[in-house]
């Protein structure tokens, strides 16, 4: 049961984490939250703990960025 609550506890970003990941992110790429997750998650090499973290702000930005673009 231990390895259990080991892989959820690895694999549970909170809320927060995904916040500060995602304002870190337009800093660094001008604003494009969901660009610089995608292009961050391209680069070979990276931590699976970062990859579920960029993974998760993807997500949460998804539907953002469509909504940002359908607007007139």
């Amino acid at each position: 049961m231990s390895r259990l609550t080991e892989w959820i506890g690895a694999h549970f970003i909170s809320e927060r984490a995904v916040r500060v990941e995602a304002w870190a992110l337009g800093g660094r790429h001008l604003g494009d939250v969901l660009a610089g997750a995608r292009l961050e998650l391209a680069q070979p090499g990276i931590a699976p703990a970062r990859r579920a973290l960029l993974m998760a702000v993807a997500r949460s930005h998804k539907g953002k960025a469509t909504a940002r673009a359908r607007r007139p």
